[in-house]
């Protein structure tokens, strides 16, 4: 029988042995492995972290005792283990189960994550609102050793051992980042730090030592510095201990045994603790565990199940004959992807100009920055999970006559605004900011939807913004960015490219737009690759007896506002495009051009301007690509119906201009 299938909350598993709770181990890996190879998503550090989860919730008493996901991916086994299995096979499909933590969904989830670094403020915040109401609640925080590098959380870490609140970090380690444990000597430590006799003692010793007359005060500083050059020979946590927390490590984070031991006594310690705990990333999937990078995020490798077999209680896999056939998932050949193109058109310009240098904060895989590390290491830096370093060290190498490209995706991006304005925009330095993931991103949902840089950015002096229409126009506009002397942000989508042939990049003149083609009824104006569903709009539209033109913008700032205008001039409706909210952005800026030029012509006074894009004031949940368009009407169908509306709304016909009678 199913022990995973018979658990209505993780309170069953209080009634559990360590037998079974192996068990269920393996069939919670079973679980994931055979739903991501349909779904998509973050297989490797989920796997990583299965006895982990278990451990934790058979410890605490959630919902009341509360367990924090620092950035979340890594939650699919705690979703199971709060009974969520039967919507699990929905996981991040549109309606389905979100891929991180959400509150809507679970009590158990305690903040919707996404981002990375986040956890130990959000933890440090519960612990507080704790002690100030005199709870009694637990609160847990698992955080990955590249989240923790982040400066959030340094910034964290130093106000919890500053404030001293009683909490449990577990640190997970997957990837190494932090100094290896010197052996067995780290382990002994440990236990000797987890015992009531030595944390008795070692506060009688201290008091008695310190009470001498004298001499008391020097000697007990001297004995302190002993105890911290021994900690700091034996184990790699003696930042933490330096910064007030108290450090557990290294735990082996699959022996269950282990866990329960560890982490059950470091959560009767007084004050901050951190649990320093190694865990293999894909671990139970043996592609995952080989290739980490490629099973790390969301977009994985084809999976075939038969061949690789189902996880067992102790992590590795057998061959499964039984597998049905249709467990093989395979992706259809698809065209380079903007990301893909853009790091190769970058290669192509560094190979000629040597001050040319990537940055990326903790994504040379999925900036595709990582071909540019390969074939120039020496100009290639990535700083981590930091991208507000990422920027201002940008500037800093602008200011030393290098060019330098950040690659960012739009939802982090957010996160290093200041540096934008402050250190990159203030000193009008030719930084390259390549704004990946513009626009919608799609299965990870409302954290990574790139739809609010725009608004953002349109406002900063000395800042171009721009996007292509397709991938051939993408490699002008890089080059367009390398050979001026401003801050330019390059948007592009997470998007395949349409598969055009290649062309001569050359650049294109700054707040230069395209007329693609023309019309006299209405005019569609576009911002990056959602132009070629408004082409497909207007030909729906031109079907119908409308004849409408369609101007390519390039540049949301600055706008080609002569070309615009004069394109307007005459017409009854002006619609703009763009993938992202439009409070604030592209069509925003057009509406601002046509108002003003209103006032000083009349032949603008009956031109209604229409924005369409992402809805203001809400947030888009997860789902694919595709489904996420239709949903908020941005595919070539849902373009031309509202465009349709609005000149039913208008009384509008074919071929009458604004003052003719209908």
């Amino acid at each position: 029988m199913s022990i995973l299938a018979g658990l209505t909350g993780p309170a069953d598993l209080r009634g559990l042995d360590e037998a079974q709770l192996a068990a269920l181990a393996s069939e919670i890996r079973e679980t994931i492995i055979t739903t991501v190879s349909r779904t998509g998503g973050h297989l490797g550090s989920s796997l990583g972290v299965v006895e982990l989860s278990i451990a934790l919730h058979r410890l605490l008493e959630s919902p009341r005792d509360r367990i924090v996901w620092d950035t979340g991916h890594q939650a699919y086994p705690h979703k199971l283990l709060t009974g969520r299995l039967a919507s699990f096979a929905t996981l991040r499909q549109l309606g389905g189960m979100g891929g991180f933590p959400r509150r809507v969904e679970s009590p158990h989830d305690v903040m919707d994550g996404g981002h990375a670094g986040t956890g130990l403020s959000i933890a440090e915040g519960l612990a507080s609102a704790r002690d100030i109401r005199h709870g009694l609640e637990r609160v847990a925080v698992v955080v990955g050793d590249a989240a923790l590098m982040s400066g959030l959380s340094l910034e964290a870490l130093n106000d919890i051992g500053h404030r001293r609140s009683q909490m449990l970090i577990v640190l997970n380690d997957n990837e190494m980042s932090i100094s290896p444990t010197v052996g067995a000597f780290s382990r002994y430590l440990s236990q000797i730090k987890l015992s009531t006799a030595w944390r008795q003692g070692r506060e009688t010793y201290d008091s008695l030592i310190g009470g001498i007359p004298v001499v008391g005060p020097t000697a007990l500083e001297l004995s302190q510095r002993i105890r911290k050059s021994v900690v700091s020979f034996a184990q790699p946590g003696q930042l933490f201990e330096d910064l007030g927390i108290t450090y557990i490590g290294v735990v082996p984070g699959h022996d269950l045994h282990a866990l329960l031991e560890t982490l059950g006594r470091a959560l009767e310690l007084k004050g901050p603790v951190i649990v320093h705990v190694r865990t293999q990333k894909g671990r139970g999937f043996r592609p995952a565990e080989a290739d980490q990078i490629s099973f790390h995020g969301a977009a994985l490798p084809p999976m075939d199940l038969a061949t690789h077999g189902k996880p067992q209680a102790n992590g590795e896999t057998v061959a499964d004959d039984a597998t049905p056939p249709d467990a093989t998932t395979s992706a259809p050949a698809k065209n380079p992807n903007y990301t893909a193109l853009f790091a190769a058109e970058l290669i192509e310009a560094a190979r000629v100009d040597r001050r040319i240098v990537a940055i990326t904060a903790g994504m040379p895989t999925g900036t595709g920055l990582s071909r540019f590390e390969a074939e120039f290491p020496e100009r290639f830096i990535d700083v981590g999970i930091a991208e507000q370093h990422a920027i201002t060290m940008a500037a800093g190498l602008a200011i030393g006559g290098m060019r330098p490209v950040a690659a960012i995706y739009s939802t982090f991006l957010q996160r290093a605004f200041d540096q934008t304005v402050h250190d990159v925009c203030q000193n009008d330095l030719p930084v390259l900011i390549g704004v990946d993931r513009a626009g919608l991103v799609g299965e990870d949902g409302t954290s990574h939807q790139g739809m609010f840089t725009i608004p953002t950015q349109r406002q900063l002096p000395n800042l171009i913004v721009a996007s292509p229409k397709d991938e051939q126009e993408l490699r002008s506009l890089i080059r367009t960015a390398l050979t001026q002397d401003h801050p330019f942000a390059l948007h592009y989508p997470r998007d395949a490219g349409f598969g055009l042939p290649a062309i001569e990049p050359r650049p294109i003149p700054v707040g230069q737009g395209e007329v693609l083609r023309e019309g006299r009824d209405v005019l569609f104006v576009g911002f990056g690759p959602i132009v070629a569903r408004a082409m497909e709009a207007a030909d729906r539209l031109t079907a119908e007896g409308w004849s409408v033109g369609v101007i390519n913008a390039r540049y949301a700032k600055p706008l080609d506002r002569q070309l615009v205008l004069d394109q307007a001039r005459g017409k009854r409706l002006l619609v703009t495009f763009e993938e992202s909210v439009v409070t604030g952005g592209f069509g925003s800026g057009v509406l601002e051009a046509v108002e003003e030029a209103r006032i000083a012509d009349p032949a603008y006074r009956e031109l209604v301007v229409r924005i369409v894009g992402i809805p203001a004031d809400r947030f888009v949940d997860h789902g694919s690509v595709g489904d996420l368009r239709r949903m908020l009407r941005l595919d070539a169908d849902g373009l031309a119906a509202q465009v349709r509306e609005t000149l039913a709304a208008l009384h509008a016909q074919p071929g009458l201009q604004p003052s003719q009678p209908a």
